[in-house]
């Protein structure tokens, strides 16, 4: 073979190989709509977050892309499916904080590592540490003290067993050294309620859904879960400045896609989310529903995966917390 055709032979070659790569497919990518799968029902805050993120990384990509509730078992039913998606980009998933607290009370269909592929951070915000007003508590050290004197004596509320609400509870009583007596319950309203009323003394939940609440006067804002402070409460200390050192817990969004989502997707994906989430509209939009702008990429999130179930795994084990 003389070399003029060996070199149309290895170049023909090489052209199939490039058109077969994930780099070569991404180039079409996206040429119908794109799904962003919703493990939560409609009208919560990940519905919101998913449905506003999706109108502008549709307008980014130039095509539609449709927000599919998948509610069920947890929000795990939605991520089965979305593990079990082709990785094609056409169908991706939002998960929150819950999703790294779901393998350590759960046998889950997946891995919650291997079986996924992070694509951002769209969000992170802290909780909030409430109290009733008639609790003789002003801050973090009163409580502690209170607990202290009273082992069990008093209670915590949470949207159900196995709930950040709960765990962040949870942890906050192990790092303080306090016991103190959980109260599920199902779903943040009734949650919020009966501490307002005051049959439950304290609760940790989304600085959204107490914030209202706390500047009406019907509850007391007693410290935030993130190690900064939140702009819309800048005099509310931090549980780790207040006496809990090292108390942390996020509350976050996120897209993920199924194992083996091409990188120049991943990438596509993150670079247009990164871009609306430098917009003032986006950070305006956001903090109305009490968190930040997040951002970063694929490795960085993954990061954060990976130690949120380090982290919600060990207060599981540490509070002996089963599922329902």
């Amino acid at each position: 073979m003389d070399n003029s055709k060996r070199n149309f032979l290895q170049a023909g070659a090489a052209l199939a190989a490039a058109s077969a790569s994930p780099f070569a497919f991404s180039q079409a990518w996206p040429t119908k709509p794109v799904t962003i799968i919703v493990p939560f029902a409609p009208g919560g805050g990940s519905d919101f977050i998913a449905r506003f993120i999706a109108t502008k990384l549709g307008a980014g990509i130039g095509q539609t892309v449709i927000v599919d509730n998948r509610p069920g078992a947890g929000g795990l039913l939605g991520i089965d499916i979305a593990t079990k998606a082709k990785p094609d980009g056409y169908t991706i998933a939002l998960i929150a904080t819950s999703y790294t607290i779901s393998p350590s009370l759960y046998k889950l269909s997946f891995d919650p590592i291997t079986d996924i592929t992070p694509i951002i951070q769209l969000s992170q915000g802290p909780m909030l540490l409430v109290a009733n007003p008639k609790l003789p508590v002003m801050n973090t050290k009163d409580l502690i003290a209170l607990a202290k004197s009273k082992p069990n004596g008093l209670n915590f509320a949470s949207a159900g067993q196995g709930s950040i609400t709960h765990l962040a509870g949870e942890l906050f009583a192990l790092r303080a050294g306090v016991k103190m007596t959980h109260v599920p319950y199902k779903g943040t309203g009734p949650a919020l309620t009966d501490t307002i009323a005051g049959t439950c003394d304290v609760f940790f939940t989304s600085t959204a859904t107490a914030l209202q609440h706390v500047q009406g006067g019907k509850l007391r804002a007693i410290a935030v879960t993130t190690t900064k402070r939140a702009a819309a409460l800048p005099d509310v200390p931090t549980l780790a400045e207040s006496g809990v050192p090292g108390y942390e817990a996020i509350l976050w969004h996120g897209l993920i896609g199924p194992k083996g989502l091409p990188k120049p997707i991943v990438d596509r994906i993150a670079m247009e989310v990164n871009a609306s989430l430098k917009l003032k509209e986006t950070g305006e939009t956001l903090k109305g529903d009490g968190v930040d702008a997040a951002g970063g990429t694929s490795e960085q999130f993954a990061a954060q995966i990976k130690k949120d179930i380090e982290v919600w795994g060990k207060v599981v084990k540490d509070a002996k917390v089963t599922a329902e």
